[in-house]
């Protein structure tokens, strides 16, 4: 944001987490913007995700890749209208890999010295994207990405409102956690001893978006390497 007293600096929340503050320039965001109004058309387009026990999650989503359903994947939208899946973009997996140099320094670079993470060269390439909509009230809870076999990294973009994301721990979904505001742009890294770390989003601040990006309300884009193979479905 323009006229920072202090300007947002590249910051570790915990080993192996990273947030870097507008990594996105403003061009970079209408593309990814315009891109994501295009996966969210049907087929296999944006959707109301429900649980097991038969609650809705407030954020929607579309996917691509694989399809993401509590708790698992597939190649078809399972708990949607049945199309496959959309293509992950080429350019959007290299994003995530650009994500990672912008967090750990380069490919390579393992984000806790006395852990090992999976971040070689050779590693597959970012090959999951799950893209959600939140509006003014919605939320997300406390939960672990667990489903993917590969422990590469997470990587998250935000777009529009700024949101409180809230990074906790890996074993329970109480404290310790920290509450970080991600503004559109930013880009928030999880690897290594952070990837199954429990995290959330509690609250979205309408409003916050910057005016010439034209989105009212919030998209997060996470970008994941499944290491699946061929998914059921």
């Amino acid at each position: 944001m323009d006229g920072e007293l202090f300007p947002r600096e590249r910051t570790e929340i915990a080993p192996g987490a990273v947030h870097v503050p507008d990594w996105l320039g403003p061009e970079r965001q209408r593309e990814l913007l315009d891109a994501c109004r295009d996966w969210a058309r049907p087929p296999a387009g944006l959707r109301t995700v429900r649980t097991p026990g038969g609650g809705t999650m407030t954020a929607r989503q579309v996917c691509l890749g694989l399809h993401w359903y509590p708790y698992g994947y597939a190649r078809t939208a399972v708990d949607g209208d049945g199309e496959p899946v959309k293509p992950m973009p080429d350019w959007l997996a290299e994003l995530g890999r650009e994500a990672m140099v912008a967090a750990y320094g380069h490919p390579d670079a393992d984000p806790d010295a006395d852990v090992a993470v999976d971040m070689d060269a050779d590693v597959d390439p970012y090959d999951i994207a799950l893209i959600n909509f939140y509006d003014g009230d919605s939320r997300m809870g406390m939960h672990r990405d667990a489903e993917e076999k590969s422990g590469a990294p997470v990587v998250s973009l935000s777009l529009g409102d700024t949101c409180v994301f809230r990074f906790g721990n890996s074993a329970s979904r109480g404290r310790p956690y920290q509450d970080v505001r991600l503004r559109s742009g930013d880009l928030f890294v999880f690897g290594g001893p952070a990837r199954l770390a429990y995290h959330g989003v509690p609250k979205v601040l309408p409003g916050t978006a910057p005016p010439a990006l034209g989105l009212t309300g919030r998209l997060n884009i996470t970008l994941r390497v499944g290491g699946l193979g061929s998914a059921p479905g």
